[in-house]
């Protein structure tokens, strides 16, 4: 199933009716850097509350993984690490059912401005030091994702591309925090990435069950506007902007 572009209400629907058994639907906006101090000030955020992690994506200089729709990541938190296998654009109805009804997998709906996803991760968990030996070589990479994880990478990843061989594309810092505006009164997440070129994403998102998410979307825009957040800015996530710095990095070596 390919994304879903120009975001409208309507657009939201039908993306939810080809994933009636997603999970949750999680809605985002990514806030452009000039507007980034002013957004913050806004919401009345503060970087002490945050928690700071570190993620790191694995691929191919190419990025072979990203193109067919995979996505590998690990993360190192105070809490301890995790690992992710990521399906994008995938439906249920294409995925077998032993992995369906994992309680380690999720399905989820992804809307920003311009585009909706819908995407499939299984989770597991990883030490920190482990994600750690990994990134200095001192740990095959295949060590930080279950069983589980590695069999449905082996299933959708392109042929012969083995997963000791996909090369780590991070650490990028990142600081998390959740809180719960009084005039939104939804949990919401705000995110700041900070890429070794001095750049950095905010991305603003809240989550709610599939058959909220219309009024939920509709309740998001108001706060935003009502707090003179950029609704209109240039939308890319996390993940591809990410991809696309190391991949680029690479090739200049």
């Amino acid at each position: 199933m390919k994304p879903v572009t120009q975001t409208t209400d309507g657009r939201i629907t039908e993306a939810l009716n080809l994933l009636k058994d997603a999970d949750s639907v999680e809605l985002k906006l990514t806030v452009p850097d000039g507007d980034y101090h002013s957004s913050i000030a806004a919401l009345n955020l503060d970087v002490l509350d945050a928690e700071l992690c570190q993620v790191i994506f694995f691929d191919t200089r190419d990025l072979r993984l990203n193109r067919t729709g995979l996505v590998m990541r690990a993360r190192r938190m105070r809490k301890g690490g995790d690992s992710v296998v990521k399906l994008r654009n995938v439906r249920s109805v294409d995925l077998p059912d032993s992995l369906r009804h994992s309680a380690a997998f999720k399905m989820e709906v992804d809307a920003m401005p311009g585009t909706i996803v819908c995407s499939g991760s299984l989770k597991g968990k990883t030490d920190n030091s482990d994600v750690k030996q990994v990134l200095l070589s001192k740990r095959p990479l295949k060590t930080l994702f279950s069983r589980e994880q590695r069999e449905l990478y082996k299933t959708h990843a392109p042929k012969r591309l083995v997963l000791d061989s996909l090369i780590p594309m991070g650490p990028i810092n990142v600081a998390k925090l959740k809180f719960r505006p009084p005039t939104f009164k939804r949990l919401m997440t705000a995110e700041v990435w900070f890429y070794p070129d001095a750049s950095r994403v905010l991305e603003l998102s809240t989550k709610c069950a599939p058959n909220k998410a219309f009024q939920v979307l509709a309740e998001l825009r108001a706060f935003l506007l009502h707090h003179g957040i950029n609704l209109t800015g240039i939308q890319e996530t996390k993940t591809r902007r990410a991809l696309r710095y190391f991949s680029h990095l690479g090739n200049r070596k």
